[in-house]
């Protein structure tokens, strides 16, 4: 598993599409990427230039988290204050 740190004042776009049931969440300013295919439903997107992850797209997020109360994911990164 890749592993980055991301600084808390990196901007993070999170999007939820209800009908179908897809989240995901980017880190940083908008660049070209592309989709890795994980286990169980999640996409891993890594920067085209430097292959760093830039973010993550999750499907079926509803049933993968039944309580949308507390949510706990096992992300590929670390979120480290700057």
């Amino acid at each position: 598993m890749s592993h980055i740190q991301i600084k808390m004042n990196e901007k993070t776009r999170i999007y939820y599409d209800e009908e179908l049931d897809y989240f995901t969440m980017f880190i940083g300013e908008p660049k070209p990427n592309y989709g890795e295919d994980m286990a169980d439903g999640v996409t891993i997107f890594k920067d085209e230039q430097s292959d760093q992850i830039v973010g993550l797209g999750i499907q079926e997020f509803r049933e993968k988290t039944r309580s949308l109360k507390d949510i706990e994911l096992k992300l590929p990164f670390k979120i480290v204050s700057a």
